[in-house]
């Protein structure tokens, strides 16, 4: 369904930018959205806080501290190239 006809924008439209983790403000400014007449917003703002509820963008984030990785210093270190080589060898 069309939610802004004054920029023909649609509701899927808004909620794929939703689902993606943009808010409102966000989607306003890129789609343009709510920005001529405005009798679109309370629409709008609604199909943006239906997707956030159904897809929660804070669950998708490891809250967890980042852990280091160690990287191999050469090609011949990588567990892949060992690998492969016992299994030629063998």
């Amino acid at each position: 369904m069309i939610v802004c006809v004054c920029r023909r924008i649609s509701d899927r439209e808004i909620a794929r930018h939703a689902r993606a983790g943009m808010s409102f403000d966000e989607i306003q400014f890129e789609l343009g959205v709510a920005t001529q007449c405005g009798c679109c917003e309370s629409c709008a703002r609604d199909v943006v806080a239906q997707c956030n509820a159904s897809h929660p963008v804070a669950a998708l984030r490891n809250e967890a501290a980042p852990q280091p990785i160690q990287l191999a210093n050469s090609i011949l270190e990588s567990k892949s190239w060992t690998s492969s080589l016992h299994s030629q060898a063998a």
